[in-house]
């Protein structure tokens, strides 16, 4: 696992997002963010968090279903 170094602006509105309950994940190994119910801008930003492990998908789920994402303990952290 990588950890970002230093998280844009995005990236950490992405993370309060989540953190508010506003944010759902596509199950995939390249997800796909929603917040609001609307596509997030910066995909490639949202799978970067995925993949250093500072979101997830909260209920696990089938292969391209929606559900709502979670922050892991390193996305609490890095919002700290």
């Amino acid at each position: 696992m990588t950890v970002i170094a230093v998280l844009n602006h995005r990236q950490l509105a992405m993370l309060r997002a989540v953190a508010g309950g506003r944010a759902e994940i596509t199950c995939s190994c390249e997800p796909d963010l929603y917040v609001d119910g609307l596509p997030c801008c910066d995909q490639g930003s949202a799978r970067e968090l995925v993949q250093t492990g500072l979101l997830r998908a909260a209920p696990p789920g089938a292969s391209g279903r929606r559900v709502t994402a979670a922050l892991t303990d390193l996305g609490r952290a890095a919002l700290h």
